[in-house]
């Protein structure tokens, strides 16, 4: 199944520590560019983003943003005592007292030492586990966005590909009535100059004008990469590169089918299969 490199998926998030959401967005691109922008708190995620990325994509120009808000009413729910410290200050705030024979020991001032009471954080590893997890469901739908795309750009290029082989079938029913055609011409012009030449001469003749015009290679070659794109637009991988190659090859019969043409319809389907193979490039810029 071929997967367009244009596609969007946003995956929400909502835990008892706050909130979150994944973007993902791709333009086509030749290679596989990423760009991730996280919190400052989660910026140590980023190579383990940057490698799902990488296992689950080939190609494309994607962007990957991380919202993230922590519930502050939640933050802070228990607080933790260093009782330690707090003994320390006890104990130098009694010396202090005994030594200078005045003076009272709040306990309030004890407590707002820096370090005697502090709060107890949120497990950032594990919001980082399930926010690697949600990762995992957004770059599925994206894929499944990427896949159904896919689908609408594969139904355009077998439509262009029906229309080639029409046009490679009406050349064909054409090639013989030209052929004779030009003999006729060739005759014609030989007998108003009342030129005679030898039977093999003759023959000989029509041959070299027969391979100068006759486009029957250049058929069968487009008639083999039609079967080859078939092929190709089976296979369970990206093929956006091995499609782009058959443009090539698409083109170059195309060009030779056009330079060898001495007849108006044969021109005229020449013209048509260009258009037909540049509407199929153009799709193909965005194939995966």
């Amino acid at each position: 199944m071929i997967r367009s490199m244009t596609a969007y998926a946003r995956k929400e998030i909502s835990e008892s520590w706050g909130f979150a959401s994944w973007e993902l967005r791709s333009v086509n691109q030749r290679y596989l560019e990423t760009y991730i922008r996280l919190p400052e708190q989660l910026r140590s995620l980023e190579p383990l983003i940057r490698e799902k990325l990488r296992n689950r994509l080939t190609r494309g120009k994607v962007e990957c943003n991380l919202r993230f808000e922590l519930d502050l009413s939640k933050q802070h729910q228990e607080l933790l005592l260093n009782k330690d410290l707090a003994k320390q200050l006890l104990h130098a705030a009694s010396w202090i007292k005994q030594e200078a024979t005045f003076g009272e020991i709040n306990v309030a001032d004890i407590l707002r030492w820096p370090g005697v009471m502090s709060a107890k954080e949120q497990d950032l590893d594990l919001i980082s586990q399930q926010l690697l997890a949600f990762l995992d469901a957004a770059i599925d739908e994206f894929i499944v966005v990427r896949e159904r795309e896919g689908q609408a750009l594969e139904a355009l290029i077998i439509q262009r590909l029906e229309g080639i082989t029409a046009e490679i079938d009406k050349i064909r029913q054409w090639m013989p009535q030209i052929l004779q055609w030009q003999k006729d011409k060739l005759q014609a012009k030989l007998t108003e100059a009342n030129v005679e030449l030898e039977s093999n001469r003759l023959e000989q003749e029509l041959v070299l004008m027969a391979q100068r015009i006759d486009v029957a290679e250049e058929l069968d070659r487009l008639s083999t990469h039609v079967k080859e794109t078939y092929t190709i637009l089976k296979k369970n991988e990206a093929v956006g590169r091995r499609l782009d190659f058959m443009m090539q090859e698409f083109n170059r019969e195309s060009n030779t089918i056009a330079s060898k043409s001495i007849n108006a319809d044969v021109t005229a389907s020449a013209i048509e299969l260009k258009v037909l193979i540049e509407q199929m490039r153009e799709q193909i810029q965005n194939i995966e």
